[in-house]
């Protein structure tokens, strides 16, 4: 792996009261987050390859370990979100070289297809800066009960020469989901959008 890890993170969480209303089954999500090394912190580099390469290794064990958390399998995941937050020595150009390129495809294999596009954030910040990582069903860009969001934080990171990476997956939508829009039995996930 190229990644430099310090640390994996893996969290779970479960709502089952929603306005005082029982939410049957559970709404689950699953944020796995890793704190890595930098390569590119504190100089300027036109390449970012190194980071691109780090970005398709994190989105397969990032989102492994959410399936895993929730105990699923991959076809039974709904929606998926990324977000980086960079250190104070780096750039945020440095969370896109993670996050756009290569990360996808293995996370989308980690959750069973995945037509649609994985949403994103970014952003700097120091020690315990936290990003929300928004969310979106995996198939169908379309499904509004799925529009969703997790925030992300470590008390420790990211330091100045360090990135968080952060992965959400979740195996349902918002709790007590009511506006609308296309339904989860409606997916047809041809194109990404419905």
């Amino acid at each position: 792996m190229n990644a430099k890890i310090r640390k994996l993170i893996v969290q779970v969480e479960e709502t089952r009261l929603e306005a005082g209303r029982p939410v049957e089954p559970p709404t689950r999500k699953a944020l796995a987050m890793a704190v890595i090394e930098n390569p590119y912190a504190g100089r300027y580099s036109e390449n970012l390859d190194e980071l691109i390469t780090i970005g398709e290794e994190l989105g397969g064990l990032l989102g492994e370990k959410c399936v895993k958390a929730l105990g699923i399998v991959p076809g039974q995941a709904h929606s998926y979100g990324k977000a980086a937050i960079v250190g104070e020595g780096g750039e945020l150009e440095h969370a896109a070289a993670i996050l756009h390129p290569k990360l996808g495809a293995p996370l989308r294999q980690a959750v069973e297809k995945g037509a649609a596009l994985v949403p994103s954030s970014k952003k700097r910040g120091g020690l315990g800066t936290a990003v929300d990582v928004p969310l979106g069903h995996k198939d169908a860009a379309f499904v509004r009960s799925h529009f969703d969001a997790m925030e992300a934080r470590v008390n420790d990171a990211p330091r100045p020469q360090e990135i968080v990476v952060a992965v959400v997956v979740t195996d349902s939508g918002r709790p007590l989901a009511r506006v609308g829009g296309l339904q989860v039995s409606e997916i047809q996930g041809k194109d990404g959008l419905r």
